[in-house]
Order: C-alpha cells, then structure tokens, then sequence
C-alpha cells in the first residue's frame, strides 16, 4: 500500500495500470483508467490509440452502461487528465460533466499542450490527489517522453528478416522472405502510423509505395504520409515522386530530420530502412520501439538488415527489452515470429551520415 492511499485505491489504481496496456504505443501515451464504486466495483476503461475516447470518457462511458452513479465514485487514472481539444474533447471537462466528486492520477502530464487538467478539475471542486503509481506509469511510457521531450515523434523500427538476419540474398531477391501474415500485419500497424520513412536508396532500388494496404491489395482507410530520407532526387516516375503527399527530407542528419517531422505535426513515425538508414536511426538512440519480423528460412551470404553501426565491441552493443506491455513480446504469425521490443535508452552516440 502506498503512503495516504488506502489497499482498495491501490488496487483501483493498479487495474488502471493494467488496463493501459491494452492501448498502443505511438503518438499517445498508454492511458488507463478505473472507477472504483460506492460498493468497491471496479469499472476499467482505456485508451485505444488515436483518435479513440481517452481512458477517462472510456471508463465513464462503461460505468454509465452498467448504471454506476458516478456521484459516488473515484475515478483514477495513470496520468493527469487532458485539458485541451484535439481528436476528443478534454477529458477533464468529460470528468465534470459526469460529476465524479474524486479524482487520483499516476504523474503529471509533462506535454504542456495537453497539461493544466488538474486545476481545472480543482476549480471545479473536485478533490484531486495524485502520485500513486507514478513510478509504474513512469516506465509504462518512458520513451515516450523521451520523445516528447526531445520534440520529435515517436519512432518505430521495423525489420523483415531471415534467421541469419537477411532482407536479401545474395543476387537481391527478397520477395517474399516473410509471410503473407506478417505482411498483412505490418500493413495494419502502417495505418496507425502518421508516416513511413525510407531512405532514397530503397526508392531507387524498390520503387515501393509506402501506403497501407488489406491482404487485396486495396488501401486501408487510414494512410501515412510517405517520407524519404536522403539528398538523392527522387526519380521522377517513381510512385513517390508522383505522390502529391511523399514527404523528402533532403538531409542525412536524423535529429534533424525528425525535427522538422515534429514541426509538420507528425506524432509517430515507422522506419523501414534500408539497413544503412536502420543503423543510422539506431546509432542517434532515435528508435523507440521495434517489430522484427523473423522468418524461419537461413540465407547465408546476403544483405543485412542493419548496416553502418560503429560497434565493435560486444560492450558497444544497443540494449532491447522485450515489451510486455502494449503487445506480446513474442506473436506467432504464420510461420514466422514477431518480436517486439522497446529500447532500454543504450546509445551509441549521435550520428548525421549514412550511406546511400
């Protein structure tokens, strides 16, 4: 039990912590939610990911289906109530209108563009207290604030690759190393993403589209914006030089690039390489969050799929933790395996070069 809380606002608190995980790491933090009743029900709600209710109006939304009198209710949440209008309304106006008399959250909101909640449900005569789970909802979105912090999106890798950890063979054939599932898979979270990022060398090589697209072949509803990395132009009947929309970074310095990513509004990027623009990503300790892809075949001599690192020294290496939180670490899809990871914040250093 933590200090000035009781063992059942505990236990509410820790459901919100739970249920948070049921979100998706990206643009947004991962929010949950709980109401714990004038009868000791608990009532769990969260935040799906962008664009969907926030956990508060998530929980609120619950308890009213299943006739709870919020009048009578503590609502806690795993970080401060939202005091802005973006996608949804702010949270902390939707706390009021319900009328719930008691709030507790985990940790501050530290994006001043969503912060100021507190004193809003303050002036409004709700008891607010706070801190009780902040360090568990600190870890739960560390990288995110990093990025937030850092004034960029947030970033996730993603790598394709054979058990040798190939994207090619030897003669460049690469279609298909992994299966249809892990491609319907990955063509899914691309419609979460607000864009995908490649450098010029796969334009050249590729000529991909870098749209989201269902097991048909026809695009999903949600789009991201397609972004080239690199000072090479584009060729000029490219599917991305035609696109209206392609986003070309003429530059080979990330944190630069990803600021100017952030100035556009974009949230949450995904890089799909090539392997030298992987490496440079990883290299700036600007990734995130990464989805690997792994294929049961063995390649040999072939093309990595990370290149350009300056390790040399098993000392020097960068750290993944496997995310048990958002996703399952390990998911079967097909005959393939998804890993997912978010990076522990091991760097190697800066870097603004890589090769094309």
């Amino acid at each position: 039990m933590q200090a000035g809380f009781t063992d059942l606002e505990t236990t509410a608190m820790s459901a919100a912590l739970q249920a948070a995980r049921n979100g998706h790491r990206g643009a947004n933090p991962l929010v949950g939610a709980s109401i714990l009743t004038r009868d000791s029900q608990i009532v769990i709600g969260h935040h799906a990911g962008v664009g969907s209710p926030h956990a508060e109006v998530d929980a609120i939304t619950t308890a009213i289906d299943l006739g709870v009198d919020l009048t009578e209710t503590t609502l806690f949440v795993t970080l401060e109530p939202c005091n802005h209008t973006g996608r949804t309304g702010p949270c902390a106006q939707a706390i009021i209108a319900a009328g719930i008399p008691d709030v507790v959250f985990a940790l501050p909101d530290s994006n001043d563009v969503a912060a100021g909640g507190e004193a809003t449900l303050v002036e409004a005569g709700i008891r607010v207290r706070s801190g009780l789970g902040r360090d568990e909802s600190l870890a739960l979105n560390a990288r995110w604030r990093r990025a937030v912090d850092a004034e960029r999106p947030f970033v996730t890798a993603k790598i394709a690759q054979s058990l040798d950890g190939m994207i090619a063979a030897a003669d460049g054939t690469s279609q298909w190393i992994t299966s249809a599932e892990s491609r319907e898979h990955a063509h899914q979270f691309r419609s979460r993403v607000g864009g995908i990022l490649v450098g010029t060398g796969t334009v050249l090589t590729d000529d991909p589209r870098l749209n989201a697209r269902d097991p048909a072949g026809e695009p999903l509803e949600s789009q991201p914006a397609p972004i080239v990395l690199g000072l090479t132009s584009l060729p000029p009947e490219s599917f991305l030089a035609l696109n209206p929309d392609t986003i070309h970074l003429r530059t080979r310095d990330i944190t630069a690039a990803l600021g100017e990513l952030h100035a556009r509004g974009m949230r949450h990027i995904l890089v799909e390489g090539g392997p030298s623009v992987l490496g440079a990503f990883f290299a700036a300790d600007a990734v995130d969050e990464v989805f690997c892809y792994q294929a049961p075949l063995l390649i040999g001599p072939g093309k990595s799929s990370l290149s350009g690192m300056s390790t040399s020294t098993l000392s020097e290496a960068i750290s993944l933790v496997p995310d048990e939180t958002a996703e399952p670490a390990v998911e079967r899809l097909g005959p393939d395996v998804l890993l997912h990871f978010v990076t522990d914040g091991t760097s190697l250093g800066s870097t603004d070069n890589y090769t094309i």
